[in-house]
């Protein structure tokens, strides 16, 4: 069993495309998919769960897309408080909180600090993230304390480095599933997902059940995790 399932949340455009309907419709219906997901995890026993749901490039998106999904972000953010609490399920965001609106960083750090306590499954949404970008950030933060004197160069080390990541306090996922039959990575927790397997799906995100979940286990626990050794 992983410990740790991240999912990279694909296809929500093409299945509202597909059905003739508005995007906005298709991120609805991936929300929805969120919240079956997040039990999955609770009845599976998956310990952590991050879910890419925007990242660094989906800024280039249109506008009226934009602020469609930051008005589920609002929403979903408003909403999933009381059944975070009920479930136990602890939220963490990662990624550059700067470019999302004032009141949607006010309401991240209100659920943050209300689920903190929380023991159930550490749920973790990706937020205007890109691996590339917290690479180089935690870079930035090394080279300021070695300019301070705080620490030297010959100090970096790998687990040294990851501890200046965002996912510093939260494991390497175990599991990397993608929805929506792409098969890619799209910046996503590049220093993390070293040695992670990954299960590729052809259904879009809103169709994404339990069931899925379920699946993607089973193929996990029909790998060999080898970590660079020979086979056994």
């Amino acid at each position: 069993m992983p410990k740790h399932i991240a999912i990279i949340m694909d296809g929500n455009g093409r299945w509202a495309a597909a059905r003739h309907l508005p995007r906005a419709i298709g991120h609805k219906r991936g929300a929805e998919a969120v919240r079956r997901t997040v039990k999955a995890a609770k009845n599976l026993g998956i310990s952590y769960l991050t879910l890419f749901g925007f990242s660094s490039e989906n800024w280039k998106r249109s506008h009226s897309e934009i602020l469609d999904l930051m008005q589920l972000l609002r929403f979903y953010l408003r909403n999933e408080l009381e059944e975070m609490m009920k479930n136990g399920v602890r939220l963490r965001i990662i990624g550059d909180r700067a470019k999302l609106d004032p009141d949607i960083v006010t309401l991240i750090e209100e659920v943050e600090a209300a689920t903190v306590k929380n023991t159930g499954v550490n749920l973790t949404l990706a937020l205007s993230y890109g691996g590339r970008h917290e690479i180089v950030e935690a870079t930035r933060k090394i080279a300021k304390e070695i300019v301070a004197g705080k620490i030297s160069a010959e100090d970096i080390s790998e687990s040294m480095f990851a501890n200046y990541l965002e996912t510093a306090t939260i494991p390497d996922p175990d599991l990397i599933i993608r929805t929506s039959g792409e098969k890619r990575i799209s910046n996503f927790l590049l220093w993390q997902s070293a040695y992670t397997e990954f299960v590729f799906l052809d259904k879009f995100w809103p169709d994404f059940t339990q069931k899925d979940v379920e699946d993607a286990v089973r193929e996990f626990g029909n790998r060999e995790r080898r970590y660079g050794a020979a086979d056994s």
